[in-house]
């Protein structure tokens, strides 16, 4: 059977809603460990409360927590133009091409929705490009500094906030309320994961936070104010929070700006190894 150009769309969206669910399973999380690195995220956050889940189990899983993070699409290597369609017309049939929305996916998928959003009228580009690193070996920071690694405690929880909000003006994505940074502070010291360097005048220089993602531990929150840069404490207690990280059983790894060289060259310093790289699109 024929179809005309004008009932494609139509065709593709009854399709796709019969082949995906809106649930994952082991299914899911055996695909993601395939990108493992790239990965490491979407495999994390797939599994709480999210606004859209939706997968295949076989070769497409999209996941969005919600507004202001980005949406999250996984698709094997090589994949056929068929299926970059699939993905393309699934985001946009749950009205997540309308221009307030972030994707991070594979380079190929990203020039496919470049250019397939170009049809569209609608004008979709790169605006991040992301290097995935891991820790397998730490190297101990051969700079000398002062100062000391510092758990974060209940009464730092002022100063959190200010870091949170701080790391995300300064990046200008995934900006919160300082509300919503306090539920994400008050968290992460309840839990014992988020650290400080505390120079030895007790200024706070630089945060740093892990979290747990299957056998792997994200290293974030990484962040110095301006005053205390250029002085080798992010290197110092990035190196230790990775350390505890492993301590616990885990394999460091983190997300990083590939355009950002002097952040890089400090993590490959410390023994970080790039393993994977992706892009985000908006």
């Amino acid at each position: 059977m024929s179809v005309s150009p004008e009932n494609i769309s139509w065709y593709l969206t009854i399709h796709l809603y019969k082949t995906m669910d809106s649930f994952v399973d082991e299914r899911d999380l055996g695909l993601l460990s395939k990108d493992k690195y790239t990965f490491s995220v979407m495999s994390r956050i797939i599994k709480e409360e999210c606004e859209l889940r939706l997968s295949d189990h076989e070769k497409l899983i999209i996941c969005f927590t919600g507004q202001p993070y980005p949406v999250w699409i996984w698709t094997p290597d090589n994949a056929p133009e068929d299926l970059m369609e699939r993905a393309y017309q699934t985001v946009k049939d749950n009205s997540l091409m309308d221009g307030e929305h972030r994707f991070n996916i594979k380079y190929e998928l990203a020039e496919y929705f470049i250019s397939r959003a170009r049809k569209d009228g609608l004008n979709l580009m790169i605006s991040t490009n992301l290097f995935a690193y891991d820790c397998p070996c730490s190297i101990p920071p051969s700079s000398v500094v002062d100062g000391e690694i510092h758990l974060c405690t209940e009464e730092d929880v002022d100063v959190l906030v200010d870091f949170f909000d701080m790391m995300h003006d300064a990046i200008g994505i995934d900006k919160e309320s300082r509300e919503q940074y306090r539920i994400y502070a008050e968290d992460g010291i309840k839990n014992g994961t988020v650290y400080f360097w505390k120079t030895s005048a007790g200024e706070y220089a630089t945060s740093c936070s892990w979290h747990p993602a299957n056998d792997m531990a994200s290293i974030g929150l990484v962040y110095t104010r301006e005053e205390q840069r250029r002085k080798h404490y992010a290197e110092h207690l990035v190196y230790q929070v990775t350390e505890i990280a492993r301590s616990k059983g885990y394999l460091p790894m983190l997300y990083t700006d590939a355009d950002y060289v002097a952040s890089n060259a400090c993590y490959e310093k410390i023994g970080y190894i790039l393993r994977g790289k992706l892009c985000t699109i908006s």
